[in-house]
């Protein structure tokens, strides 16, 4: 069966409420654990109120479209990002850990945001573009701020580290 370009776009922004179903669940234990880090805290912290208001305008595209999310999907990414924080919650260098991976899932989550802008005018959905662009818009100050202090949060760690020993 060929799928639209409707199609196409209704199922990434299926799979895009359940990155930021992920995302969210990764922040809210991450943010749990930052104590040490307040400038990271406060960031994060900040971003999830972002994420609650992306994850509200996929919701908002999708019922513009007619659909709505998957349960099962946004089920599996919860777990997944539960188990990832766990994971990294269980490492010494966690705080390192989280950096690196949010870095990658930011750059993952504008890579999402970009493709589904780029079916809008194809799916027929030119009213999605203004919500998407928004979201699109706070991935890529996220992933600047945390490209911009990987040395900050670094040597924080550095410090932690030697003030433990």
């Amino acid at each position: 069966m060929t799928q639209t370009a409707r199609d196409i776009f209704v199922v990434g922004l299926r799979n895009a409420h359940s990155m930021e179903i992920q995302a969210r669940e990764l922040m809210e234990r991450q943010s749990e654990r930052l104590d040490e880090y307040p400038e990271v805290k406060a960031k994060v912290a900040a971003h999830l109120q972002e994420t609650n208001q992306q994850l509200k305008r996929l919701e908002q595209c999708l019922e513009a479209c007619g659909e709505s999310t998957s349960s099962v999907k946004d089920t599996v990414q919860s777990v997944a990002a539960n188990t990832m924080a766990m994971a990294h919650s269980m490492a010494g260098d966690e705080i390192l850990k989280n950096t690196f991976a949010n870095n990658a899932f930011e750059h993952f989550e504008i890579a999402a945001y970009k493709s589904l802008l780029t079916l809008c005018p194809a799916a027929g959905m030119d009213s999605a573009r203004a919500p998407l662009e928004t979201s699109l818009k706070e991935e890529e100050r996220m992933a600047a701020w945390i490209d911009a202090n990987v040395a900050k949060v670094t040597m924080e760690y550095v410090r932690h580290e030697q003030q433990a020993a």
